[in-house]
C-alpha cells in the first residue's frame, strides 16, 4: 500500500506547479490519461461544480438535499425550494467566470501531474491512474467507483481534495462511498487507503505563503507592511461546530502555519464566507470585515484562500 504521507508530499508539489501555470494561463492543460488497467487508482474526492449553467439547478438540488452538507427543517420540501429559488442567481455568477466551474479541468490537470510523478518515483506501484469523484456534479462518486471496479486495480488511494476535514465536505464524500457499498460487496482484491486531510502539511503552508509573498510585491515597497492579509474560508453553521466538527480549528491551524512561514510579516485575519440561511454561522463574514477595515481607513487588503471556498 502506498504510504499516505509520501503521496501527500508529492501532491503538494504538484499544487505548486499548477499554481505556477495558473499565473501564466487560465486554461488548464487537457487530460491525456487513457490507462484502462492501472495497478494503483488515485480517487480524488471533491465537491465538484457545474460545467454549464443548465447544470446549476441539479447541482444545487444535490447540495440542498444532502444532510451532511446542510441540515434544514422538512428538508425534502425546503431543499428543492431553495435550490430552485437560487438557481438564477447562481447561474449569473457562473456566467461571470465563463459559464461554468473550472474545478473539473484543474482536478484533471493535478491528477495527471500526480500520476506522472508517482509513476516516476514509485515504479513498484505503477501504473497509476487518477479518478475524479465529485459529490454534487459529474463525474459523481458512485459512477466513478463503478469505473474503478471495471479497471480492477490492486489498490485504491482515496484522496480528499479538501485540506481541512469537515463532516460537510470530506465526511459527505466518504458517506457517498459508504452508501455505494452498503448493499453490495466491497471488492476483496482491492487494497484501500485514505488521505482524509492535510491541513498542517508544510508544503501546503509554503505554497500558500509563496503566493502571498508574490502578491504582496504588487503593492508599493513602502506600503507592503501595511497590507492586511485576509484568509477567507467557507463558513460553517455553528450547530455543526457545536457537534464537534474539526473544520474551524483545522482552518485556523493552516492560517497559523502560513503566517509562521511568512514570519508574521503583516497583520492578518481569518474571515468566513458563503453563509446560507438564517441560522448562525462562523463569523466574522468576509464582506463585513472588508467594510469594517475600510471604515477604519485601512484599504490595502490581500485575500488568501487556504481552505475550501466556492
Amino acid at each position: 500500500m502506498i504510504p499516505a504521507t509520501s503521496n501527500l508530499k508529492i501532491y503538494c508539489g504538484m499544487i505548486r506547479q499548477c499554481l505556477q501555470w495558473a499565473s501564466l494561463s487560465t486554461v488548464p492543460r487537457p487530460s491525456t490519461q487513457v490507462l484502462s488497467n492501472p495497478k494503483t487508482a488515485i480517487l480524488l474526492l471533491n465537491m465538484g461544480g457545474p460545467q454549464k449553467t443548465d447544470q446549476v439547478h441539479e447541482y444545487l438540488l444535490r447540495i440542498m438535499t444532502d444532510r451532511d452538507m446542510i441540515q434544514l427543517p422538512v428538508q425534502d420540501m425546503l431543499g428543492p425550494y431553495i435550490a430552485k429559488r437560487r438557481t438564477s442567481e447562481v447561474q449569473k455568477k457562473y456566467n461571470e467566470i465563463g459559464g461554468g466551474s473550472p474545478i473539473l479541468k484543474w482536478t484533471q490537470t493535478q491528477g495527471e501531474l500526480l500520476c506522472q510523478k508517482l509513476d516516476s518515483i514509485t515504479p513498484d506501484t505503477a501504473p497509476h491512474k487518477y479518478y475524479v469523484g465529485f459529490r454534487y456534479a459529474d463525474p459523481l462518486t458512485d459512477l466513478t467507483l463503478e469505473e474503478i471496479e471495471k479497471d480492477a486495480p490492486e489498490r485504491v488511494v482515496i484522496f480528499s481534495q479538501y485540506p481541512q476535514y469537515s463532516c460537510a465536505t470530506t465526511g459527505s464524500s466518504l458517506n457517498a462511498i459508504y452508501t455505494y457499498y452498503k448493499n453490495k460487496s466491497l471488492p476483496k482484491k482491492i487494497k484501500w487507503s485514505l488521505i482524509d486531510r492535510w491541513s498542517t502539511h508544510p508544503l501546503l503552508a509554503k505554497t500558500v505563503a509563496d503566493r502571498i509573498q508574490t502578491e504582496l510585491k504588487q503593492f508599493p515597497a513602502d506600503r507592503q507592511k501595511d497590507v492586511i492579509i485576509l484568509f477567507s474560508a467557507h463558513s460553517l453553521p455553528i450547530r455543526a461546530v457545536n457537534r464537534g466538527d474539526p473544520y474551524p480549528s483545522e482552518v485556523g491551524a493552516t492560517v497559523q502555519l502560513v503566517m509562521q512561514e511568512l514570519n508574521y510579516c503583516n497583520p492578518y485575519s481569518l474571515v468566513w464566507q458563503s453563509k446560507v440561511g438564517p441560522l448562525p454561522w462562523l463569523a466574522p463574514f468576509t464582506d463585513d470585515a472588508i467594510r469594517g477595515y475600510v471604515k477604519q481607513g485601512k484599504k490595502k487588503l490581500h485575500f488568501g484562500t487556504n481552505s475550501f471556498c466556492k
